[in-house]
């Protein structure tokens, strides 16, 4: 494993942050897809990413200016898409949700009000799971929110397209309440047939 090195790919812990970057803008929403997690899901995907993979396959969502900003009309009718029976959960995407959490704690907060854990959360991230344990309060708490995390960078040089719902063989895909009851990373094995 390479170490982690300052540059613009590998921020310092608490050098970005959602307060200083996010303008709370989204890049899009897309419910009832089969494609962003297990089931069916309605999927957020907001704006601003400044990792900048090589290879993103969402590179216009890098912009923390790409969409239109998050509303409570936006929020009440991804609830209401919830709340069809076949829906499985919410997933976040981006851009990059972990400098996006001031729209999606609010977001998670509100799905976990209404619906307990009877609908799960899944999210992608560019950071890892080492780094988000050394981060700020608020990527900690949308953590705390959350199911599955699937985790690291987009890598070119490990793309796989074998791989379920990631594309690089470096990412992970987390089971969050139980990486942070157990104090280490537990990953989800769910395998499709």
């Amino acid at each position: 494993m390479q170490q982690n090195t300052k540059g613009p790919n590998n921020p310092m812990p608490k050098e970005w942050l959602a307060n200083k970057l996010s303008l709370k803008y989204i890049a899009d929403y897309k419910p009832f897809n089969f494609v962003d997690g297990e089931g069916v899901r309605c999927s957020l995907y907001v704006s601003g990413c400044p990792f900048h993979c090589p290879g993103c396959y969402n590179v216009a969502a890098q912009n923390f200016h790409f969409g239109q900003p998050y509303t409570q009309e936006l929020e009440d009718q991804i609830i209401d898409d919830m709340r069809q029976p076949y829906v499985q959960g919410l997933t976040l995407l981006g851009g990059e949700p972990f400098l996006n959490t001031q729209v999606c704690i609010q977001l998670c907060k509100r799905v976990r009000k209404e619906f307990g854990n009877q609908k799960d959360i899944w999210s992608w991230s560019g950071y890892t799971w080492d780094e988000l344990m050394k981060e700020s309060y608020d990527k900690i708490k949308l953590l705390s929110l959350i199911d599955i995390l699937v985790d690291g960078r987009f890598l070119e040089s490990q793309k796989d397209l074998t791989l379920q719902f990631r594309g690089s063989a470096n990412q992970r895909i987390i089971k969050v309440q139980d990486s942070l009851e157990q104090n280490r990373v537990v990953l989800w094995e769910h395998l499709i047939h």
